[in-house]
């Protein structure tokens, strides 16, 4: 059997935690940020959990991680 291969989206996106846990970038914060108030760009800052109910999509996406 072939090996699978990882898709080079998800691998540029998601990191996989050693507890096994995904943890993914925050969105909104690439453009339009002047409408935005400072404090929600500050809590936009930093790395986020993938949600449970999104976690086997992205297992799927990244078989060897």
């Amino acid at each position: 059997m072939p090996k699978m291969k990882t898709k080079s989206g998800a691998k540029k996106r998601f990191k996989v935690r050693s507890s096994g846990g995904i943890k993914r970038s925050q969105a909104f914060k690439r453009h339009i940020l002047t409408k935005k108030t400072t404090k929600s760009k500050r809590q936009l800052r930093g790395m986020t959990g993938v949600h449970d109910s999104d976690k086997a999509q992205v297992r799927a996406m990244m078989p060897y991680a």
